[in-house]
């Protein structure tokens, strides 16, 4: 047993894609589909002191934050949405009714309905039934990235690249004030 994470260097992304083309072939999803479990946003930072009037472009990667606290988890009338024993947060799509419920309840709109296979609530879930149940210790995304975004592993092995990073660089969650304890962290 793991728990599960993903720390984000979100200043090394250039935007490439890379990562969600790799995450729609791993998990079956058209390559042109405009939902999907993972997704690249831009942001506007304006310039500290003494540059206050530049404005730049910043990459935000983003998916589910596998929160420990799961809203989406507490609003789910059939328990379709579940955390494993790895701490990611999963959905069995033989028991999710399409309620939504868990879309509206999740405050980084990372839930969406996959109305091509399964015509379920669909969401990150870590390559947990693809890449990491062959064995593999990479997801998808991870493993293509060109400029090293991602870093994934266990929170609880003090010896692993995440737990390292995140005890070496600054980091921050998004939305922590929600008290939701995501495990996907921004690296500053």
């Amino acid at each position: 047993m793991a728990r599960l994470a993903m720390a984000l260097d979100y200043k090394n992304c250039i935007n490439c894609k890379a990562c969600e083309t790799a995450c729609k072939e791993e998990n079956g999803i058209l390559r042109g589909a405009d939902k999907h479990r993972i997704w690249v946003g831009t942001g506007e930072i304006k310039g500290e002191y003494p540059l206050l009037d530049i404005v730049s472009n910043t990459f935000y990667p983003s998916q589910c934050q596998h929160c420990d606290d799961a809203p989406c988890e507490d609003v789910c009338p059939t328990h379709a949405t579940y955390t494993d024993d790895n701490g990611v947060v999963r959905v069995d799509v033989e028991k999710c009714i399409l309620c939504t419920y868990c879309i509206n309840a999740c405050p980084y709109d990372a839930r969406y309905v996959e109305d091509v296979v399964t015509n379920t609530v669909d969401k990150c879930n870590f390559c947990s039934d693809t890449r990491l149940e062959r064995g593999e210790t990479t997801t998808a995304c991870q493993n293509t990235c060109p400029t090293k975004v991602r870093i994934f592993g266990d929170l609880d092995d003090p010896n692993s690249e995440i737990s390292e990073v995140l005890r070496t660089r600054e980091h921050f969650s998004l939305k922590s004030h929600l008290g939701t304890n995501p495990k996907l962290f921004y690296l500053t």
